[in-house]
């Protein structure tokens, strides 16, 4: 690990007038940032600690829905009353993640900007354009079977890694934000996250002196609440495919899949399917994807995954 130096941000706002002006990262749980300086994936020269902001609160929101603050712990977010009764997609994404070590270190906007595991971004002796701008993609040609199938370009597969974020996607969560200057914004999660195209290093629509506040989510929605994961081992393990999926009594609903995209990914037109059934959803959902001869498996795992969904939702 290269040296750094260190601060505690006294606000939001000087947060982010401090990343803009230093280059430098925010630091929370620490659960992904620490793993990437140690390999130097990431060498920031100054980190910026935002534990001690106050943004750990999970609130009722004038319209009935839930506003939840950036560093509130996955742990206390999954264990959440409201979460559990209102948002049960959210608990049961988060409880699939990681371990309970990590949730109870891992925040809300940390969980959103968590890097791929892609092997290849990981191996520094091998080639990546999202660790290195224009040095290529060692996953087109090689093992891939964790990696992309929808929504990747010639410049990159990576999956995005976050089961929170899939969960969200499904509830139509908004990400807040300040600047340097004191501006707010509200980004949809549905825009937060970009495509890789020939940029795949540039991961979010976030400025570079802009922090993230909050997560808001709507009123709920009602229905019967599922995450299924499938994955390579039970424990401890980012997903092959997942399914976050919220059913209404009449069939009608939504879906969002992970493990297969650079984002969470969801088409309203595919939810429009759902009383259909899996195969009309996924014939829509994962139209144009674009597997590899080691993963494309995945398109076939989805449609079984959503049919599980959807025949326990039937019971």
């Amino acid at each position: 690990m290269r040296a750094f130096s260190y601060e505690r941000a006294t606000s939001p706002q000087h947060a982010a007038a401090q990343a803009a002006e230093t280059g430098g990262k925010f630091i929370a749980g620490g659960t992904n940032l620490l793993d990437l300086m140690k390999l130097e994936i990431e060498t920031p020269t100054h980190l910026i600690d935002v534990n001690g902001l106050g943004l750990d609160m999970i609130e009722d929101t004038a319209d009935g829905g839930l506003r939840i603050g950036a560093l509130v712990r996955n742990t206390d977010l999954a264990a959440h009353e409201r979460v559990r009764r209102d948002y049960a997609v959210l608990t049961r994404a988060l409880v699939a993640g990681a371990s309970g070590q990590l949730r109870n270190k891992a925040t809300t906007a940390g969980n959103l900007l968590q890097r791929t595991r892609c092997p290849y971004f990981y191996d520094t002796n091998m080639p990546c354009n999202k660790r290195n701008p224009g040095s290529g993609c060692a996953a087109l040609e090689g093992f891939s079977r964790q990696l992309g199938i929808i929504g990747t370009s010639e410049a990159c597969i990576a999956t995005h890694p976050s089961d929170m974020a899939v969960a969200m996607r499904a509830l139509d969560a908004v990400v807040e934000t300040v600047n340097a200057a004191g501006e707010t914004r509200s980004i949809p999660l549905e825009d937060f996250h970009l495509l890789p195209g020939d940029h795949p290093e540039v991961e979010t629509v976030l400025g570079e002196d802009e922090f993230i506040t909050a997560v808001t989510l709507p009123a709920p929605v009602g229905g019967r609440h599922f995450y299924h994961k499938v994955r390579d081992r039970s424990s401890y393990a980012f997903a092959l495919v997942s399914v976050a999926a919220v059913v209404q009594p009449d069939g009608s609903g939504r879906v969002a899949l992970g493990g297969v995209a650079p984002k969470p990914w969801r088409r309203a037109e595919a939810d429009a399917a759902l009383p259909n059934g899996a195969s009309a959803v996924m014939s829509t959902l994962l139209d144009g994807a674009n597997p590899t001869e080691d993963n494309a498996f995945k398109v076939r795992l989805s449609e079984r995954t959503l049919a599980a969904v959807l025949a326990e939702a039937q019971e």
